[in-house]
C-alpha cells in the first residue's frame, strides 16, 4: 500500500493560504508528499470556450494559473518548502472535480480553506467548491478556517501587498525584508 498524500486546494485567498500552511505542516509531520493544486477554467467558462477555442489564449490562461499558484505559495509559505516531496500542480477544470480527482485514494488527506461568510445567501453563493468536494471526496477532508477579519480588511491587505514601497526598494507588504532598520524611527 502506498503512503497517502496531502492535497491542498490553493486559490490565493486568505483562507486557502491558511489551508496551505496547515497542509504543509501536516505533510512534514507525517513525512508524506504535498500536492498544492490550483484549478482553472477559461474566464468565459468551458461551454463558451468550446464554441470558439483558441489555443493561444488557453496557453496564456494556463501560464497565468501557474503564476498565481507560485505567488500563492510565496505568499503563504515564503518559498516552496523543503522536506517531503512537494508538487505544484495546475489543472484545467472545475475546482471541486479537480480536487476530488487529485485526492482519489482513501489514505490521502484533502485540505481546503474555509472562509467564513456572513449571511445565508452569501453562504449559498460562495461555497460550491466545498459542497462539491464534500459530496465527491474519496478521502478525509480537512476544512481550515481563514483569518477572522473585519469588513474591508481583506481588501486593504490585498491592495497593500501589491503596492511598491515608497522608496522603491522592495515590494510593499509581501514578506520581503527591506533591510535593517526599515520602518523604524531614528533615535
Amino acid at each position: 500500500m502506498t503512503p497517502g498524500r496531502v492535497v491542498v486546494g490553493v486559490s490565493g485567498s486568505l483562507a486557502s493560504l491558511a489551508a496551505l500552511r496547515q497542509a504543509t505542516a501536516h505533510a512534514r509531520r507525517a513525512s508524506v508528499p504535498l500536492v498544492a493544486l490550483l484549478a482553472w477554467e477559461p474566464p468565459e467558462g468551458e461551454a463558451l470556450y468550446a464554441r470558439r477555442p483558441d489555443r493561444a489564449w488557453a496557453r496564456l490562461w494556463a501560464e497565468d494559473a501557474r503564476t498565481r499558484l507560485a505567488r500563492a505559495v510565496e505568499d503563504g509559505l515564503g518559498a516552496v518548502p523543503d522536506g517531503p516531496a512537494v508538487e505544484l500542480r495546475t489543472v484545467r477544470g472545475a475546482p471541486a472535480a479537480a480536487l476530488s480527482r487529485a485526492a482519489d485514494r482513501p489514505d490521502d488527506l484533502l485540505v481546503l480553506g474555509a472562509a467564513a461568510r456572513p449571511g445565508f445567501t452569501a453562504r449559498l453563493r460562495t461555497r460550491p467548491v466545498r459542497r462539491g468536494v464534500l459530496a465527491r471526496a474519496a478521502c478525509p477532508v480537512l476544512l481550515v478556517p481563514g483569518p477572522a477579519l473585519r469588513p474591508g480588511e481583506a481588501r486593504v491587505l490585498r491592495r497593500s501587498a501589491r503596492t511598491p514601497a515608497p522608496d522603491g526598494a522592495g515590494a510593499g507588504v509581501r514578506g520581503r525584508d527591506r533591510g535593517a532598520g526599515a520602518g523604524r524611527r531614528p533615535g
